[in-house]
């Protein structure tokens, strides 16, 4: 697996940088997945609907909430990395189906051999670009498109404009959503900048995130949640204040507000997100 050390720690190279595993030492059977030294994903192979990260409750709580309980979901998948919500989608929702989708085939092959995944789980991953695999998707294939994508603790620039948000949007159904990890810091430029882009799309959003984060007061993740319905903003509201690390969610009027007078990023002008402040993510050895 890689050169080791101490204990389990496992590191090897793969294609977009350093790997690393790390065992959880409060949870036998957990591990913490960095890349460059970023967490990039917590799984508990024992117990797959143990979710570690705080952003990963709240777009696990999308997935809950926007069909009925059980019902299974056709998802797909940008961004793989330990496959956290796809395990957790094969849990919660069996029969569920996940097209995984990860540009780094070296940290694909780490992740099927150190944490392998349940056979019986309906989860395949594709080595490739998101971008391009959304573009070659047929129309209305999927019930949720969950983009979580980070290269060098960033998304990449070409998976922040309205023409990559124009494809999301064909590929799902019509009742379908897009979940999308967006990661930003004082003055969330970029986060009212893609709420505004998606909505050109997805007319109908909410924002889920820690209340200090929507302030702007420091960096984080929010989760945008959006489509061509309603969002279920109560249950997310509830979901969100009852979570370890309460959060809130701005929609309607609020959500408007946030935006204020942010422009829809287009291809030609389209940048990767905000970097995270130096030092933000040390992992203590």
């Amino acid at each position: 697996m890689g050169r080791r050390r101490g204990g389990e720690r496992a590191v090897e190279r793969v294609d977009t940088g350093e790997a690393e595993l790390l065992p959880d030492a409060d949870r036998p059977g957990s591990w913490t997945l960095l890349l460059d030294g970023a967490p990039q994903s917590h799984v508990d192979l024992t117990d797959p609907t143990h979710l570690e990260f705080e952003y990963v409750r709240r777009l696990a709580a999308a997935l809950d909430l926007v069909a009925p309980e059980g019902v299974p979901l056709r998802v797909l998948h940008l961004g793989g990395g330990a496959l956290t919500l796809p395990r957790y989608l094969a849990a919660t929702r069996p029969g569920s189906t996940s097209r995984v989708v990860e540009v780094d085939g070296a940290l694909v092959e780490l992740v099927r051999r150190a944490l392998p995944w349940p056979a019986q789980a309906r989860i395949r991953v594709r080595v490739a670009d998101a971008r391009e695999v959304v573009a070659t998707t047929p129309d209305a294939a999927y019930d949720v498109v969950v983009a979580d994508v980070f290269a060098g603790a960033r998304t990449p620039a070409h998976l922040t404009s309205v023409e990559y948000a124009a494809e999301v949007a064909r590929v799902l159904r019509p009742e379908g959503w897009y979940l999308a990890n967006l990661a930003d810091g004082p003055p969330l430029r970029y986060a009212r900048a893609q709420v505004a882009t998606v909505r050109a799309v997805l007319p109908r959003a909410c924002l889920v995130a820690d209340a200090a984060v929507l302030r702007g007061r420091r960096y984080g993740n929010l989760v945008l949640v959006a489509g061509r319905e309603e969002p279920p903003v109560a249950a997310l509201t509830r979901r969100a204040a009852g979570d370890w690390f309460p959060g809130r969610v701005l929609a309607g009027a609020e959500l408007d507000r946030f935006v204020g007078g942010a422009t829809v990023v287009q291809d030609a002008g389209a940048t990767a997100s905000t970097p995270p402040p130096p030092g933000l993510f040390s992992v203590r050895r």
